[in-house]
């Protein structure tokens, strides 16, 4: 944990997320210039469904790492290590996450993240819904260079 950052570090980025409709759950839809700015969307965008996430300071600094055998499974572990990192005592809520390592080529797909944030806080943090987990259901991502297209869909178990 730090308690320093550079201005760099306390901006936060453009919201490229949304969330739809989905039976009993919701699913994520977040993109980006890169499939990489896709991930750090969705990875907010997760955080956004638990609290509002202008409420939440840049305070501490967490590092985290997830590796998978595919796209589906990087975005899949990588959420995992995030929903985690929340699930801890103390409670991280991070409003801010930055890959800094995104390997997606090769048998070992890795992703390494600075994740921005403070201690949730009931009081401070409103109480947004509760993510249980991640799920594979109907997961899509859309990594379109050729198109500049890059989306990703996620369906989180509320």
């Amino acid at each position: 944990m730090a308690d320093e950052f550079t201005e760099e570090e306390l901006v936060l980025p453009q919201c490229k997320y949304e969330y739809l409709d989905h039976t009993a759950d919701v699913q994520l839809h977040a993109w980006g210039d890169s499939l990489k700015e896709a991930f750090e969307q969705c990875g907010i965008a997760m955080y956004g469904y638990m609290t509002e996430l202008d409420t939440v300071e840049i305070k501490q600094c967490s590092d985290i790492e997830a590796t998978g055998h595919d796209l589906e499974s990087l975005l899949f572990h990588f959420l995992d290590e995030l929903l985690f990192l929340f699930s801890c005592e103390p409670f991280l809520i991070c409003s801010k996450v930055t890959i800094t390592e995104f390997v997606t080529e090769g048998e070992e797909l890795r992703i390494k993240c600075k994740c921005y944030g403070e201690e949730f806080t009931l009081g401070k943090h409103p109480q947004g819904t509760e993510v249980k987990a991640i799920t594979y259901s109907a997961m899509q991502i859309v990594n379109e260079p050729e198109k500049n297209r890059f989306e990703v869909f996620v369906i989180i178990d509320i």
